[in-house]
């Protein structure tokens, strides 16, 4: 029983107050998912740098982990800015490589040390707790940007920490992410393929398997749209879920439309919530919300 939400400013200034409004949107949502909660917010601007999340561990000395990963990746890239907050490094980097390569080589720096985003517009924070709490800590309602999704979480299957938290983002793919609520029945018979093509699994969440299955569908050519559809063939289960990359941001519901899920359009605006709480507290009542209906797909462009 998670709650997903997504917001897209049709605008596309970039100067809306994207992490404030998903956090709201959470808030209303928050019952639904005590145990994490997560956004992965696209900045208005897509820079030739890449800027990289990565979380430092969950105990330790984040400090000094954070400069071996900052030396090990300036030995492959031309580190522009660095930050910490707890333990997530932010590192903005020029680099010409190769994605999994680069994922590969931070996340060898130690045990625990995991590639969170990536991305040219991409930045996810994810952390145990309340909506309030990841922005108290990491200051979210801050973030200006064109769209995002949110997640907050119930954790029924899988552990509670940052890794199993969502949003996931589609590890080696950059600025592709995801948020799903409902289970993903044949997750072990997918998992168990993936793994004989040599994919790195870092966790036990279902919903991982979601960000691996697009990612794998828009590397071998087909637009998202294509690969948003075929999923409804490819997954079995009950299910939602949402996903954004540096330009869409869409949904899909299952088969039979068993987890809920609502959004309103309007000129100025696209905004999806599992409840419509979630959508009126954040922009009030005058337009429609529509529940969207089973094998129901929508796409929108920034």
């Amino acid at each position: 029983m998670c709650g997903i939400v997504g917001y897209l400013d049709k605008s596309g200034s970039g100067a809306f107050p994207l992490g404030r409004t998903i956090v709201e949107m959470l808030k209303a949502l928050d019952t639904r998912g005590p145990d994490s909660a997560g956004v992965a917010l696209f900045g208005g601007k897509i820079n030739r740098r890449l800027i990289l999340k990565v979380s430092l561990g969950e105990k330790g000395d984040f400090g000094g982990v954070a400069e071996e990963v900052s030396r090990i990746v300036g030995d492959v890239a031309e580190v522009q800015a660095t930050s910490r907050v707890e333990e997530y490094l932010r590192l903005v980097v020029d680099y010409e490589g190769s994605a999994p390569d680069l994922e590969k080589l931070i996340e060898s720096a130690g045990e625990g040390i995991e590639v969170v985003s990536m991305g040219k517009s991409l930045e996810i924070v994810k952390q145990v707790g309340s909506p309030e709490n990841l922005d108290t800590t990491y200051g979210v309602s801050k973030t200006d940007g064109t769209h995002g999704i949110g997640h907050t979480r119930l954790s029924t299957e899988s552990r509670i920490d940052l890794s199993h938290s969502q949003p996931f983002w589609a590890h080696g793919y950059p600025d592709l992410a995801i948020v799903h609520n409902g289970h993903i029945t044949n997750y072990h018979k997918l998992k168990r393929q993936y793994e004989q093509y040599g994919v790195k699994f870092y966790t036990e969440n279902d919903s991982e398997i979601i960000g691996i299955y697009l990612a794998r569908g828009l590397s071998a050519g087909a637009s998202l749209r294509e690969v948003m559809a075929a999923s409804l063939e490819e997954l079995d289960g009950s299910f939602s879920y949402l996903v954004a990359t540096g330009s869409e941001i869409g949904f899909v519901t299952d088969p039979f439309a068993l987890k809920p899920l609502l959004y309103a359009e309007t000129d100025e605006f696209v905004a999806v919530a599992t409840e419509e709480i979630a959508i009126r507290e954040g922009f009030g009542n005058g337009f429609a919300v529509v529940e969207a209906q089973a094998k129901d797909l929508q796409l929108w462009q920034k």
